[in-house]
């Protein structure tokens, strides 16, 4: 098994490396005298595209933040113990084509933090399940709809102040990407 630990080695590097850097905006957004939010994904404007890549790793306080740490930790965790070949790119792509479709389609605010990513990464693992159709898959779908299956509620507009579009397209993202990866276990 000196295989799958030198993956979960590779995972919690990045892992890490990934938390630090979320960390660290947060802590650079405290010390500046202006507001990092302005940098997040602001609809259909030219200056809102730069936030697509750089909204995931902003966040609007301490709370906000650390709400989204321990989700993205296992989540992350998950997705490379059970797609370490994809991984990297199931993240990338979620970030990018969930922030995109906010762009496209959210109301003009300004959209920042990692939620979009967690509800990408919990839908990917759990749409993996249907399109693989296997027990490892349904297991660990059946693992994160336990642990993460609340998050559904996230994608309506319950509360001005969150951003539910992250989270919709987010989900979206997962779902679509879901099927490009899996589509060959058809």
């Amino acid at each position: 098994m000196a295989g799958s630990s030198e993956i979960i080695k590779k995972s919690f590097r990045f892992i890490l490396i990934f938390m630090a850097v979320l960390w660290a905006v947060w802590l650079i957004d405290l010390i500046l005298p202006f507001d990092l939010t302005r940098f997040g994904i602001r609809p259909r404007s030219l200056s809102g595209l730069i936030g697509i890549v750089l909204a995931p790793l902003i966040h609007a306080n301490f709370l906000h933040l650390l709400s989204n740490t321990i989700p993205l930790i296992v989540l992350l965790l998950a997705l490379f113990i059970y797609d370490a070949k994809n991984a990297v790119s199931i993240i990338l792509l979620s970030v990018l084509l969930g922030g995109f479709l906010v762009w496209l389609f959210g109301r003009s605010a300004y959209h920042v933090g990692a939620s979009g990513l967690i509800y990408s990464l919990a839908a990917y693992l759990i749409a993996s399940a249907f399109f693989r159709f296997d027990f490892k898959s349904f297991i660990l779908a059946l693992i994160i709809f336990i642990l993460y299956g609340g998050l559904i509620w996230g994608i309506f507009p319950t509360r001005p102040w969150v951003s539910f579009e992250g989270h919709l397209f987010g989900a979206i993202a997962g779902v679509f990407l879901a099927w490009l990866v899996n589509k060959k276990f058809r």
